[in-house]
């Protein structure tokens, strides 16, 4: 958010809570507990929790800044470190206003789109092998002087299909491919497209108890209702150790420090605390210079507080009746097993995020979502079908947001209900259970997921 709008929307947000006060009391709309904010505008993923003291109100804005911040190539008095190889320059060019990355028309400038990499097998915590040359991650742009990876093209190919009412529907998925590449792709590389996600509630979800999110594993399918989600144990570099994966299409990260160590080395191609060694190390791209870590501790944990101390927006229009009736559709055809709607955070050094009755809408696990959206590629103990359960908290402002309604992990599906009909696997019942409604419940069960 640009600096001389964050006092003023700050500002607005007291305001709009204050005309909510009595809302507040009859439904159950606090999705985010102390954390909401009732605004429903282009802006709505960008407010700092309404909770935040003084201080965090402070740490918030300098993260603000980080997560902002436009990286440029060494040496630099400001931002340096970007490249040699990256994939975006800010943390903001692949979550625009926080919220979730467009699928561009542009196979030159892929947004928010990146692919992950590796060939068959795992390292010794279980995590994906990197690709000899290519690193863990393709990256599309360089420094000057140095070339890009490989570049990505993709072609649609369209499914069409019948609700059981008659009506028609069309499915759209892209088929990308890898061209131009420096030197000539491993064979049987495996690649997984990833769509930048929003980033607001991260810190909620980064503070419900592992106990919490683990009583609703049911590896072995023990109560036969087809759902057997598991928790994906990934290694944590801070303490060196295997934690839960909460972050990531496929749970790949522990926690909001990791998770932004991460994108800045592998994203933008800074290196930092955890990650001290260029993505393009061992390759024909890597610099010469002396400069890592090219960021510090400060401003990795100022850009994870941003994430952590972003606002949720409420639902909206919870008493209409169609919404209502949405509501039931949903929890009636299965939805609500995966897209688990209440969790309360446990006790966080952040207190601001201690104890928060909460409405996500997903249960931290990975589940198996089909062969059709399958990437084939496995990630930790997560195998190339399974997918963390996105959360649906803020999905209905996504086109007010960032002006679109492109969604799943690699932004196929055009709209909500395009991404319900992708649903495989473990959720091929509710799937098949929505096509067997009529149209007019199908709108219901679409326009209170809308409503979120």
């Amino acid at each position: 958010m640009p600096q001389k709008e964050f006092w003023i929307l700050t500002f607005a947000i007291g305001c709009l809570l204050s005309c909510k006060e009595n809302e507040e009391e009859t439904l159950n709309i606090l999705a985010g507990g102390k954390t909401t904010v009732f605004v429903e505008n282009s802006n709505s993923f960008q407010f700092p929790a309404p909770n935040l003291t003084i201080e965090e109100l402070e740490q918030h804005r300098l993260g603000d800044q980080a997560f902002e911040a436009i990286f440029v190539t060494a040496p630099a008095t400001n931002n340096s470190g970007l490249g040699p190889l990256f994939n975006q320059s800010a943390c903001a060019s692949c979550h625009p206003k926080n919220g979730r990355s467009v699928f561009s028309d542009n196979p030159g400038d892929l947004a928010g789109l990146l692919f992950r990499l590796s060939i068959t097998g795992k390292g010794p915590h279980g995590e994906p092998l990197a690709v000899p040359g290519f690193g863990g991650q393709l990256q599309t742009k360089a420094n000057l002087g140095k070339q890009a990876e490989a570049f990505v093209n993709y072609q649609f190919k369209f499914i069409n299909g019948t609700f059981d009412d008659g009506e028609l529907y069309e499915l759209r998925q892209a088929i990308f491919s890898l061209t131009n590449s420096y030197i000539p792709i491993p064979g049987g590389t495996l690649i997984s497209p990833r769509m930048a996600p929003p980033v607001f509630g991260l810190g909620l979800l980064e503070f419900i108890s592992e106990s919490e999110i683990l009583k609703n594993e049911d590896i072995q399918d023990s109560n036969g209702d087809g759902i057997s989600g598991k928790a994906n144990w990934v290694w944590d570099f801070q303490k060196s150790s295997m934690q839960i994966g909460r972050f990531g299409w496929k749970a790949g990260q522990p926690d909001l420090v990791q998770q932004a160590a991460a994108a800045y080395n592998e994203d933008m191609g800074v290196t930092n605390i955890l990650f001290k060694s260029e993505s393009s190390t061992g390759q024909l791209q890597q610099d010469s210079l002396k400069d890592d870590p090219e960021i510090d501790q400060e401003l990795l944990e100022q850009t994870a507080f941003y994430t952590r101390s972003l606002a949720v927006p409420a639902p909206r229009n919870q008493t209409d009746p169609t919404i209502q009736n949405g509501k039931r559709l949903f929890i009636k055809i299965g939805c609500e097993k995966c897209h688990l709607s209440n969790f309360k955070t446990g006790i966080s050094p952040f207190l601001f995020l201690s104890n928060q009755s909460i409405q996500p809408y997903t249960d931290l696990l990975v589940h198996d979502m089909g062969d059709a959206l399958s990437d084939g590629r496995p990630d930790f103990n997560a195998s190339g079908n399974e997918w963390r359960t996105p959360p649906l908290w803020g999905i209905g402002l996504t086109l007010l947001v960032n002006g679109h309604t492109h969604f799943l992990h690699d932004g196929r599906a055009r709209n909500l209900q395009e991404a319900i009909l992708w649903h495989e696997g473990e959720a091929k019942s509710s799937r098949d259970q929505f096509k067997k409604l009529d149209k007019s419940e199908r709108s219901a069960i679409l326009k209170f997921i809308l409503s979120l």
